[in-house]
Parts: structure tokens; C-alpha cells; sequence
């Protein structure tokens, strides 16, 4: 299932905008929203999703099939990469991959930052989104363990959470 852009996705592309330059990364592409706005400046834009659906199909913009990293080279580098993850905690309502990043929220982020740093040019960027409801002390916690150092960009309230848009970059 394809995740369609939200709020989240939104606030993310303006950062996506601003910031898209070189070879650019799309993890967990989705409706491809990231891609197509990064590929306006990119010279060359990867999507990655786990869903075959997701598939992107825009100047600039190459797809690729699975989960996270493992579709790319371990010699492949990049000038941002952007994450717009399942972030939510699992409850008896919602356990749908597309939402649910682990039991609490975090795991996927986690695993993300813990591969993403190999694949960072130098002055590389990533940029994230993910909510109040994921325990932003955990995720910029683990990042700090993987050796990035963190910028809040954006933080938006909507109804009962809040979103925010971090760069991370390795130190």
C-alpha cells in the first residue's frame, strides 16, 4: 500500500526544494512526492520502496525495489538523502508498514541512521520527518550514538501532534 501524502509529506518537500542538489536519495518513496521535487534540481534522483507500486516515473527520478538500503550499492554515495519513514508507535488500531515504525515508533528511523552515514558524500544531508508521537529524544539520541550531529529545520502542530524536519549530517 502506497502511503499518500499528508501534512508530513508536505512540510518535507519544502525542505526537499530548497536543499535537493547532486544525487539524491528518496528512502521509502511512497507516491514518489520527494522524488519528483527533488529531481526539479538533482541531477540524478534514486527511489527506493518496499511496494513495487511506488513506483516513480518522472525526468531524472530511477526506481528500485526493497526495503531501506538494500538495493543500494555499498560504493554508492549521495548529496541528500530524505526519509519520510513510518514513524508511528504499533497499537491494536494500526499496524500497517506504511505508519508503524516498531513498537515504539522509532526502530525504522533507527535502523535508517545506523546504514545512511556509508552512503553520505562528504558535507552530505539527510533529511527526516517524523512526530512528537515517534519520541524525538530517542530518534536525535540514536543519531547522536551513529555519530551525526542535528539541526531542527521545521516543526508544524497539527491537530494532536506535532511534525518536525531535522538534517542530520555525520560528523
Amino acid at each position: 500500500m502506497v502511503y499518500a501524502p499528508q501534512e508530513d509529506s508536505y512540510l518535507l518537500k519544502g525542505w526537499v526544494e530548497k536543499l535537493a542538489v547532486g544525487k539524491v536519495l528518496d528512502i521509502g518513496t511512497g507516491s514518489g512526492i520527494q522524488a519528483i521535487a527533488a529531481s526539479k534540481k538533482a541531477e540524478k534522483v534514486v527511489a527506493v520502496d518496499i511496494d513495487g507500486e511506488a513506483a516513480v516515473h518522472a525526468k531524472n527520478v530511477e526506481f528500485r525495489k526493497g526495503n531501506l538500503f538494500e538495493p543500494i550499492k555499498k560504493s554508492e554515495k549521495f548529496d541528500l538523502i530524505v526519509f519520510n519513514p513510518p514513524y508511528l508507535p504499533e497499537d491494536k488500531y494500526d499496524k500497517e508498514a506504511d505508519t508503524t515504525g516498531g513498537k515504539h515508533g522509532w526502530e525504522t528511523i533507527g535502523k535508517f541512521l545506523k546504514q545512511a552515514k556509508v552512503h553520505l558524500n562528504k558535507n552530505g544531508k539527510i533529511l527526516l520527518v517524523f512526530s512528537s508521537f515517534t519520541n524525538e529524544k530517542k530518534v536525535l539520541e540514536i543519531s547522536k550514538e551513529e555519530g551525526y550531529k542535528y539541526k531542527l529545520l521545521d516543526k508544524k502542530h497539527i491537530s494532536f501532534e506535532d511534525i518536525f524536519v531535522y538534517q542530520f549530517q555525520v560528523i
